[in-house]
């Protein structure tokens, strides 16, 4: 199994002591030493750095940790590979433009019978279950609205539904950007937290690091960090649910979706519309 990162704020913001603490679980704290890759939004580009190695003894994963590169919106991840080998090609996470935009996917989990299902015009480059998962995912959007839907919450039931179809494949983890909301799917372990005033000092999980955010801060920032398994140890992390869609805007979770049964067309959803964007 693997282990995701997401970051989704309100200001620009970097991700160096959230990714400190995934890089060591690539190889290091953790047995995810299988490839890692990075992807920072700019806009509705999104700038990738994927090495098939381990994070933890990556130079290029140092660099990117000792040089800054302040995003609204990250996706992280470092693979433990059960399907395909450990090559660029595979490893996560993967993008697609769909729309005009850059879509970023990462996935912790096994599909065992997603090969199976039908793709549109996305192709995979890699041997992964994950990277098909992610081709069938777009394209099923791309036949269900002609360009970005003008009401977010249309897009945030469709990935919903999408992703509980998808799901009952197996496991089925995931987080997606789209350059304007992050989404994360919790199929089996996924937990969020969401800085904000009054901030205070974190410590990493994994190693005695630690930050105090209300120096680094103003009081209008809010940043939802979002990973397979907490990555420090003196926070108050959330759980989530099983079949759970998160939807986070501008540092905030908007809404939690939770389709009624793989397929549905009408997912419950719990939290506020986004702002306008």
């Amino acid at each position: 199994m693997c282990e995701l990162l997401g970051m989704e704020c309100n200001v620009p913001t970097d991700i160096v002591f959230s990714f400190t603490g995934l890089r060591l679980r690539g190889g290091k704290t953790g047995p995810h030493g299988d490839g890692w890759g990075l992807a920072f939004y700019e806009g509705r580009a999104a700038r990738v750095f994927l090495e098939p190695a381990p994070a933890a003894r990556s130079p290029l994963a140092s660099f990117l940790g000792e040089h800054p590169i302040k995003t609204m919106l990250a996706v992280g991840h470092v693979r433990r590979r059960t399907r395909g080998k450990t090559t660029l090609a595979n490893t996560h996470p993967f993008a697609r433009e769909l729309w005009g935009r850059t879509w970023v996917f990462a996935h912790n989990g096994t599909l065992r019978r997603v090969r199976r299902r039908r793709l549109g015009r996305f192709r995979p480059i890699g041997q992964t279950d994950s990277e098909h998962a992610f081709c069938c995912l777009l394209a099923r959007l791309d036949r269900r609205f002609a360009g970005y839907p003008r009401r977010p919450s249309d897009l945030w039931e469709a990935v919903a539904d999408i992703g509980a179809e998808l799901g009952a494949d197996g496991t089925f983890n995931f987080l997606l950007g789209d350059g304007r909301h992050l989404y994360a799917r919790c199929s089996t372990k996924l937990w969020y937290i969401i800085r904000k005033a009054p901030f205070g000092v974190a410590q990493l999980a994994d190693e005695d690091v630690r930050i105090d955010f209300s120096r680094v801060t103003t009081a209008r920032d809010r940043v939802a960090i979002v990973a397979t398994a907490p990555l420090t140890h003196n926070e108050t992390w959330t759980q989530g649910r099983p079949g759970d869609l998160w939807v986070f805007d501008r540092g905030t979770l908007v809404a939690t979706l939770t389709p009624a049964r793989a397929g549905s067309s009408a997912p419950s959803r719990r939290g506020s519309p986004a702002p306008p964007r």
